[in-house]
């Protein structure tokens, strides 16, 4: 029974606000229930409404606000059970544009984890390189291309027969870029599934990544040629070694979920939370791997005095600009939007 029906209507009507504006919310996809803490909390909410309505009914009072709470409580029942099946519903606008970039954000932290495993490794290749300059060679024995000449031999090289290279990758082009993706998204992929391994195989394979990469930069550095340097890797490594540091971020996920840190979860709920994560991550790999594989072949190969340095330069670091803010940024409004 409701002694004091005022204080009553006064105390739960903004619940009863707050569940209508979560309902338009979900209805607008506005407001994700597949996320823990939003659905609970509109769960909350919708038990509440449910509790309040049976108090009104047994008071046998007010038939203008038991028929408000009806309304309220049957369409919270609709909207509840029928946005598991709309959260299932992939829309790859939806999913590049706001999924992806929010899932990486989620999940930034073990995104640093990547980056400092990939520098430490630059730090130890270059190390190297200085230290033991004999071991050059099997330093750079993954870029048989590069190691067997020195930078200035292969520069001088590509741009005497920069002419001639051009016309022979106009024929091999696309099998040259399908080979490029081919092997950088199992690269990528391998990088993952090594967290399996509690995250000691992705560090690994991201510390042996940096130890390669140093060593390279290193190299054209200490021989004057970074012109030439970044002129060759800044277009198709503004995306690709991102992506390689995106799957090194998705293997330290499914490493923290392997050992549950900050939960006490079991290990099948743990897996099953973060597996629509790890799709989202490795598709994001994919995709940044594919555009990264036709930039490559069909751009990066290409010297002076075919193509300028300087274009090659500014393309490169358009597209790192525009990266960064589609991952800093991107789906942020949405995120606003349901948080309110």
């Amino acid at each position: 029974m409701i002694l004091d029906l005022a204080h009553f209507i006064k105390r739960e009507r903004p619940h009863w606000q707050e569940l209508e504006k979560a309902l338009d919310a979900i209805q607008a996809q506005r407001l994700d229930l597949s996320d823990l803490k939003a659905s609970r909390k509109v769960l909350s909410l919708f038990q509440r409404a449910c509790s309040d309505l049976a108090r009104i009914g047994a008071s046998n009072a007010e038939p203008e606000l038991r028929t408000y709470l009806e309304t309220l409580v049957g369409r919270g029942y609709a909207e509840i059970h029928s946005s598991g099946r709309r959260a299932h519903r992939f829309t790859p606008l939806k999913w590049f544009l706001h999924t992806l970039p929010q899932t990486f954000r989620r999940h930034v932290r073990a995104f640093g984890v990547s980056l400092l495993a990939t520098v430490v490794g630059m730090f130890v290749g270059g190390v190297l390189l200085i230290v033991a300059p004999e071991g050059r060679e099997v330093a750079l024995a993954p870029f048989p291309h590069v190691a067997k000449q020195t930078p200035s031999q292969r520069v001088a090289q590509e741009e005497k027969h920069a002419k001639s290279s051009a016309e022979h990758l106009e024929r091999s082009k696309a099998s040259f870029s399908g080979m490029l993706m081919q092997h950088n998204t199992k690269v990528s992929i391998t990088t993952l599934a090594l967290g399996l391994s509690y995250g000691v195989g992705t560090a690994i394979a991201l510390f042996y990544n940096g130890v390669i990469l140093g060593a390279v930069c290193l190299d054209y550095i200490l021989d004057g040629q970074i012109i030439f340097l970044i002129g060759w890797l800044l277009p198709h490594g503004s995306f690709e070694i991102p992506a390689i540091l995106i799957a090194g971020q998705a293997g330290f996920v499914l490493a923290r979920a392997l050992i549950g840190w900050g939960t006490r979860e079991g290990l099948r709920t743990r897996m099953r939370h973060i597996t629509p994560d790890l799709a989202t991550l490795i598709g994001g790999v994919a995709l940044m791997l594919i555009w990264a594989g036709f930039v490559e072949a069909f751009f990066s190969q290409y010297h002076e005095p075919v193509l300028p340095y300087w274009v090659k330069i500014a393309f490169g670091s358009l597209e790192f600009a525009v990266l960064v803010a589609y991952y800093t940024f991107g789906g942020k409004k949405a995120e606003g939007e349901a948080r309110a």
